[in-house]
């Protein structure tokens, strides 16, 4: 399963961040993603309705590929799954959600920011990575650096990423898709404003060319 969702994330090359506070509007968001041509989104933990509107889209969008992000305790992971989740994102490298993670098969992809969380990464067995937060951090001169070492291991910067610099990411061959928020951010969603994210979707997904990853500049 692993391999088949880091697979399908490989092929759409985006992941919409999504935080939404009404889960009224998650199926219609779903909607406006599978109508853009990217049907997937990260939706985020860090509202009281995350859970609930995960289990609307899971449920009621099934061509969307849902995951959780903002994961921080094994908790939330267990809540995430038992939503429809089919993939955990979490901002750091907490041994205990990836471990849960692993025992139940489900895909996750901890957030790291250095080399010795790269190292601990790798001791869990882990080989997909969420680089985190990606501008703030360096941007992409940075994932260089910190990857060079590791030849096996692939990253979704996350974290400033926007329509204008994530061809640089997509770029480099290590990294398989990227994650950010502005397709689809939480005031367009709030407003319902649903035909915008349409729009906004079908602009990155035109944007996006499969080539992008194939060189290691």
């Amino acid at each position: 399963m692993n391999q088949r969702i880091t697979a399908q994330l490989q092929s759409l090359r985006l992941v919409p961040v999504i935080v939404i506070d009404d889960p009224q509007h998650a199926v219609p968001l779903g909607q406006a993603l599978e109508a853009g041509g990217l049907p997937c989104a990260e939706v985020t933990f860090r509202t009281r309705s995350a859970r609930e509107a995960l289990a609307r889209l899971s449920g009621e969008c099934p061509n969307v590929l849902a995951g959780a992000g903002t994961v921080l305790t094994p908790g939330q992971a267990k809540e995430a799954r038992d939503a429809g989740a089919k993939f955990i994102v979490s901002p750091g490298l907490n041994p205990q959600v990836v471990e849960y993670c692993l025992e139940h098969g489900m895909p996750v992809y901890p957030g790291i920011a250095t080399p010795t969380e790269i190292e601990t990464a790798l001791r869990l067995g882990l080989s997909v990575l969420k680089f985190f937060p990606a501008e703030p951090l360096g941007g992409v001169s940075y994932l260089k650096a910190i990857s060079a070492p590791y030849g096996s291991l692939s990253f979704m910067p996350t974290g400033g990423v926007s329509a204008a610099n994530v061809g640089s990411y997509l770029a480099f061959s290590k990294v398989i898709a990227c994650g950010g928020s502005w397709m689809a951010p939480s005031e367009w969603i709030a407003a319902a404003q649903f035909d915008r994210i349409t729009n906004e979707v079908k602009a990155a997904v035109a944007a996006v060319k499969p080539e992008q990853g194939a060189t290691t500049r």
